[in-house]
Formats: C-alpha cells, sequence, structure tokens
C-alpha cells in the first residue's frame, strides 16, 4: 500500500498558493502549513475541516519561522527554541483538527528543515523533542536514511519514508537543492512514470542517470506545483491502474 500526500493550507490572508479543495479529493495525507512557512488560523481551520469530510489524514507540517521566505531558507536556530516551537505549531493544529472531528496523525517537516535534518542529527533531535512535547506518540515523515527518521526510531516514534514524485533526486539518494537547474520535474508525464516508479520498482532515476533505491510508504506531489491538482489525479489513477493500493499510512 501507498500513501499520497500533498502540501495544503498554504496561503495566508487573502493570499491562496494551493487548490486544497481539489487535492483533497485526491490524496490520503495533507501536509497542512501551521503558520510558521505558510498558513493561517482561518486557512488552517478550512483545510482540517474538509480533510475530515473526506477522510484524508492530516499531518503538522512544520517549519522554521520563515513566512517571508516559505520555510525555504537556511536558518540557525536552538535545539530547545526548535522544539518548543515544533510542539507549538502541532499543538495549534491539532486545536482545528479536532475541532473538525479528527486528529492530527503525524508530523512532516517542511522544506529548509525537512533538508535540514536530513544530516544534521542536533536539529533533527530538536524536533523529534518538539513532537514528543507535543505529545500523542505522533508518526514521523521523513527522507529514507534521514537522521530525522533515525531520531523518531530512538524516541519510540513511527519512522515512515517518503518519496517525491516531483524532486530530482541525487545518486546518493537526497534531494537535488532547489537553487539547482531540473530541482523540480515539471513535466506531468515524467512525474506520473517517476511515481510508479517508486512503487513498482522501489526506485528512481538520479540526476546523473544512476537508479537510486528509494523504499517509501508515503509519496509526496507538492501542492504549490502549477496543476497540481490534476498532476495528482493522474498519479493516483496510475498507481491504481498499475495494481498498487494507495491508502493512508496513519
Amino acid at each position: 500500500m501507498l500513501d499520497l500526500n500533498a502540501d495544503l493550507g498554504e496561503g495566508f490572508g487573502r493570499w491562496t498558493l494551493t487548490d486544497d479543495e481539489a487535492l483533497l479529493s485526491v490524496v490520503t495525507s495533507a501536509n497542512v502549513a501551521c503558520g510558521f512557512h505558510a498558513g493561517d488560523p482561518s486557512v488552517m481551520r478550512r483545510v482540517c475541516d474538509l480533510a475530515a469530510e473526506r477522510g484524508v489524514r492530516i499531518g503538522a507540517q512544520v517549519s522554521y519561522r520563515d513566512l517571508a521566505g516559505f520555510g525555504r531558507r537556511a536558518m540557525d536556530v536552538p535545539a530547545d527554541e526548535l522544539a518548543a516551537e515544533v510542539a507549538y505549531q502541532i499543538g495549534a493544529l491539532r486545536v482545528f483538527a479536532e475541532a473538525a472531528g479528527a486528529t492530527v496523525a503525524y508530523v512532516k517537516p517542511h522544506g529548509a528543515l525537512y533538508n535540514r535534518t536530513v544530516r544534521d542529527e542536533t536539529q533533527a533531535r530538536a524536533v523529534i523533542a518538539g513532537v514528543t512535547l507535543a505529545g500523542g506518540a505522533l508518526p514521523v515523515l521523513g527522507l529514507p536514511g534521514s537522521r530525522l527518521l533515525d531520531a523518531a526510531q530512538e524516541a519510540g516514534l513511527r519512522p515512515v519514508r517518503e518519496a517525491f514524485a516531483d524532486r530530482a533526486y541525487t545518486p546518493e539518494g537526497t534531494l537535488v537543492p532547489r537553487r539547482e537547474p531540473g530541482a523540480v520535474v515539471e513535466d506531468a508525464d515524467a512525474v506520473v512514470r517517476r511515481s510508479v516508479g517508486f512503487a513498482v520498482d522501489g526506485g528512481v532515476t538520479a540526476s546523473d542517470g544512476s537508479h537510486v533505491a528509494v523504499a517509501a510508504r508515503s509519496l509526496c506531489v507538492h501542492g504549490d506545483t502549477p496543476g497540481a491538482a490534476r498532476i495528482a489525479a493522474r498519479v493516483r489513477v496510475a498507481l491504481e491502474d498499475a495494481g498498487v493500493r494507495v491508502g493512508a499510512f496513519a
């Protein structure tokens, strides 16, 4: 079984980025922005209501405090402060999830924090400390082989391996930095082919043409990609046509 997730609620005030309603008709898990890189109370509440109504699992997408940079700028945050900020974001989303009759089912870091915790053990442990502080023994979604998933395992939390349908991979199995050409896969046909490859072949072609093994339980289609809802719908159909059962991990 493969989960299909997308980043949702990435708006603020009158600014809207993701097509939340359309994506929630396709995905099985919603990574909801918690106000630090995007999202505000009204957006969070609306997305939680829609997700609960459609049976989509709600995940807290926690980030560095970086609204201006959409959470994609490198930041050095002390471990204690980062742990508190992670717990704060989870707690804020939990209010709206529970009001909608659902729960926060998992946690996924966003942007620069996600990439930092692939290799930075201190920041990874701080994120996990924040998840633990928030309570609930929540599963943690992250890149296979990352320090984040190692820290989750050590803390007794469930690590969940994730792949990215629309991001280029290095030969080492990490994501090509967004500042580099070709980091985002924009061709919809390629995104669909890669998605089936993750599910059926257990890997993807890296930026140098080599094959990288990626064992994933969840597949991400970025919500801020142009035409994301249409691409996600095509991905789901292609997965099911390939005999892959699509369902939430949490």
